[in-house]
């Protein structure tokens, strides 16, 4: 029972406690909003670089079947082999 409570009471500290907090100076809304703005674009890049990376990395096996290249030799190049 108790930890449910504890859990309730973390969720709503949580929820209630702000992104970031400007220690100094006095910044009107303008300069929150760059600020959040600065911050968001960074976690966005973030969560974009690790997309673009499978992406990249499908795409190459894509080409090559559009193509039609010949299989790079190797262990299991007969695999690989089979047109589709």
């Amino acid at each position: 029972m108790t930890e449910l409570i504890e859990e309730a009471f973390a969720s709503e500290l949580t929820a209630q406690l702000p992104l970031f907090q400007v220690t100094k100076e006095n910044p009107n809304a303008e300069d929150l909003a760059a600020l959040t703005a600065v911050v968001l674009a960074l976690a966005s890049a973030e969560s974009g670089a690790e997309a673009a990376d499978s992406v990249e990395h499908g795409r190459a096996w894509i080409r090559r079947e559009r193509l039609r290249l010949a299989p790079t030799p190797g262990p299991g190049a007969w695999r690989r082999s089979a047109w589709r």
